[in-house]
Parts: structure tokens; C-alpha cells; sequence
């Protein structure tokens, strides 16, 4: 009886925490911040991540956070208030449709809170059998009996507490969409290595894509020397790409030895960035663009040479006047499929500006995913020396550098790790905004 509690208290002390996962990442921690009770408030926040608040991975112990269950207490009153109301009340037609979508809306919530008072009455009773069974004659097989249920519902209760605490928090109306994905070499430091590195990137996305059976075409794509890149602009799509990808978006730094150009003749370890820009596709949008504000450029394509490269003017650059925003595309021979394939491109450019613009907490994504592209803007660190990489807004290390990098298992479990650390993050602002507005 003495474990759980027990376990609570060591997990706030403890300098390190095993990941959520289960598998490959460890999480450290460096403090613990307390919460503030408050109110309950209609103002939503999706699972964006912020890295100010430090907290433990496991998302079920929100649930006995007092300001939760304030918050809980409040919706379950507001959910019996609302069918008393609709069973008893006289309503005109329009007052019951406002008020059954609203019991329609808290209705899951009220199931799986209803679920983990039920579990916790049969645990009371398994408890309370276990204690009543001491100095019985078949004392170890019951007790043996009663401890495993008392572990089943345990779990049981867990999860439901997990599945709560996703209730809570709103989900995103951009998570099913697909993504337009930009890899770009750091301007400030690293040189080649840099280049090499955002490379290693696109391949490492190129591989995740293809372990969630995602489709992954090649918009643009910009070589650099010794196997480098500078840029490259990727449409994936998917069941819930956004959703798994929208927390990749910022600046990537890496740390190793070089393998080959100029750097690689020094023999110490250098440091590098990249950017990564994710940009949401909603299949419903839909981007009226008058011709006048356009600026369209077409030059010779880049690259290495060969046959029919930089012979004629295929590559397209399109600039939209009013807001500067450009996309270009060199990826085909064809003039028209380079200029539809950059239009496509400054259309989704052009959605997440006006996203940005009408939603004042989400900043338009590419401005800020691409910051400085300085160290200190980092939110992930790959130590090729060390086999190590950690992302620094959850505190997440994972080994194996290598396998990591092939885009596969790894990367996901450290991409469902951020997942829950940003659900853990929108519902404590959710509550916290509460309080300021009440």
C-alpha cells in the first residue's frame, strides 16, 4: 500500500526519470514546478509544446493534480446539470440543440470519468478484502488472488486516467493534414558540415515516411559539394502526418567529427545546425491569388551537371509582392510542372501566414521554426560522438545515434514522448488561462 506514494516522492526528487516509452529514451529533469488552482474557462489551447515547464512523462499522474480535478469536478457538474436539463426542461427546438451538443461534447469525458470511479470502487473492495483476509486458513491463495485483481485494476485505472487527460485537451483541426516539409542549412555556423548533416535530415524523414506508410514527394532540392544540401521543400502525406510532425519544426544542431570535405582534416569535434519547417496542407483550403501580385523568375537549374542540366531555363522562382513570401521549384525539365509545383508551394506558404494572423497563439509556423537558425534556438542535439541525442524542450535522451537516424522506431517513440508532453502542456495552460480570466 506504501508503493505508490512512495514512488510519487521519489519520482519528484529523482535527477532522472525512465521515459513514457518504455524502450530507449530517458528523461532528466532539473526541477519540478507547482501548479496554481484555478477555474474552469472556455479558451482552448492545442497540444503546442512549451518549453518552460518541466514535469514527468507519465500523463496519468495530471489527474491528481487539484487544479484537474477542480477542472474535472466542474465539467461532471456542468454534464449532470445539462441532462437533468434536457430531460425535464421544456425547450424550444433551438435552445435543445444548443444544449444537446453540448452534452454530446462532454459525454466522452463523462464516460471515462465514470469508467475510473467504477474501477476505483472495486479496487477499494479488493483492498479491503486484502486486509480482512490476514490470518484466514487459505490466506496465500486468496491473498495471492487479491493481489493480481488489485494489480489488474491498477492498470486499468491508469490507463483510464491517461485516456482522460487526452479527453481534456482539444484537438487539432490541422492534425489529419498533410505537410509541406523544408529542410535548411544553418547560415551561422558549422560550414559543410551543416550541409551534410540537413542531407542526413531528409533522409532520416524520407525513412520515417516510409515506416508510417506515408508518401513522400521531392518539391525541390538544392545539392550542396561533398554530398551536402542546402535545401529541399517535401510534400508528405498521410493518415495524421501533421499531427506527428508539426513538433519537428525548429532548429536541429549536430555535433561530430567530419567525415569528409575540408573540416574533416582537423580531427576535433565541430558543431552545425539545421532548420526544419513544417507547414500544414488542410485539404479543404484554398488560397485566392491575384496575378498582378505575383513576380514570376525563371533561371537554369542548379546542380551537379550532366546531360540537359543548366541548358535551358526550366527552374521557377515565384514571388508574392504584397507579402514577400517566395517559392521555387528546379526539380523537373518541364518549365510548367517546376512553376505548378512552386505555386503549390507558396499557396501552403501562404495559408500558414494567414493562419498565423487570425489565431494570435499560433505564430505563423515558418517564422518561427526558422528563428536565427542559431545554437541557442536549438531544440535537439545529435552527438555523433557521444551516440546520443536529446531533445531539449522535454528532456528526452535516446541512444543509438545510427538506428535513430534511419528514421524507424526510434524517432517515433521520442516523436510520442513530445506528443505527451505537449497534451501534458495544453491542459495546464488551459486550466492556468482559467484563472486569469475568471
Amino acid at each position: 500500500m506504501l508503493v505508490n506514494p512512495w514512488f510519487r516522492l521519489c519520482c519528484l526528487c529523482s535527477r532522472v526519470v525512465y521515459s513514457s516509452t518504455g524502450r530507449r529514451g530517458w528523461r532528466t529533469l532539473t526541477g519540478h514546478s507547482s501548479l496554481r488552482h484555478v477555474n474552469i474557462t472556455e479558451v482552448q489551447h492545442y497540444d503546442t509544446v512549451a518549453p518552460g515547464r518541466l514535469y514527468h512523462s507519465n500523463s496519468g499522474d495530471l489527474y491528481d493534480n487539484e487544479s484537474v480535478q477542480r477542472y474535472l469536478q466542474q465539467l461532471m457538474e456542468e454534464y449532470r446539470d445539462l441532462s437533468k436539463t434536457l430531460e425535464h426542461a421544456h425547450l424550444s427546438e433551438s435552445e435543445r440543440k444548443v444544449l444537446t451538443k453540448k452534452h454530446n461534447e462532454l459525454l466522452p469525458l463523462a464516460n471515462v470519468f465514470g469508467s475510473i470511479e467504477e474501477a476505483q470502487k472495486d479496487l477499494d473492495e479488493v483492498l479491503s478484502l486484502l486486509r480482512g483476509s490476514s490470518g484466514a486458513r487459505d490466506e496465500d491463495e486468496l491473498t495471492q488472488l487479491l493481489k493480481e485483481e488489485e494489480a489488474e485494476l491498477s492498470q486499468n485505472i491508469l490507463t483510464l486516467r491517461k485516456d482522460l487527460i487526452k479527453a481534456l485537451v482539444p484537438t487539432d483541426p490541422l492534425d489529419s493534414s498533410d505537410v509541406l516539409l523544408e529542410v535548411v542549412s544553418g547560415r551561422t555556423t558549422g560550414g559543410d558540415i551543416c550541409q551534410q548533416f540537413t542531407r542526413e535530415m531528409l533522409d532520416m524523414y524520407q525513412g520515417f515516411a516510409c515506416y508510417k506508410n506515408w508518401d513522400f514527394e521531392i518539391y525541390n532540392y538544392t545539392p550542396a559539394e561533398y554530398g551536402g544540401l542546402h535545401h529541399a521543400a517535401v510534400r508528405v502525406a498521410g493518415e495524421n502526418v501533421y499531427r506527428h510532425l508539426k513538433h519537428e519544426g525548429g532548429t536541429h544542431r549536430v555535433q561530430r567529427i567530419p567525415e569528409v570535405g575540408l573540416s574533416s582534416r582537423m580531427q576535433r569535434i565541430h558543431t552545425g545546425t539545421m532548420t526544419v519547417i513544417i507547414l500544414p496542407q488542410p485539404v479543404e483550403f484554398d488560397i485566392s491569388i491575384d496575378p498582378k501580385d505575383l513576380r514570376i523568375d525563371t533561371f537554369r537549374s542548379r546542380g551537379a551537371g550532366g546531360q540537359s542540366v543548366n541548358t535551358t531555363d526550366s527552374a521557377v522562382r515565384i514571388v508574392h509582392l504584397p507579402t514577400g513570401i517566395t517559392a521555387e521549384c528546379q526539380q523537373t525539365r518541364s518549365q510548367l510542372q517546376n512553376r505548378d509545383t512552386a505555386m503549390h508551394v507558396l499557396k501552403a506558404r501562404l495559408y500558414q501566414s494567414i493562419m498565423g494572423k487570425e489565431t494570435e497563439h499560433r505564430h505563423t509556423a515558418r517564422k518561427q521554426q526558422v528563428g536565427t537558425r542559431s545554437q541557442s534556438d536549438r531544440i535537439r542535439t545529435y552527438n555523433f560522438s557521444q551516440d546520443r541525442v536529446t531533445d531539449h524542450r522535454t528532456g528526452y535522451v535516446t541512444r543509438d545515434i545510427k538506428e535513430f537516424m534511419r528514421g524507424g522506431e526510434a524517432l517515433d517513440d521520442l516523436i510520442s514522448d513530445v506528443l505527451e508532453h505537449a497534451r501534458r502542456e495544453a491542459l495546464l495552460e488551459l486550466v492556468e488561462s482559467s484563472s486569469s480570466t475568471k
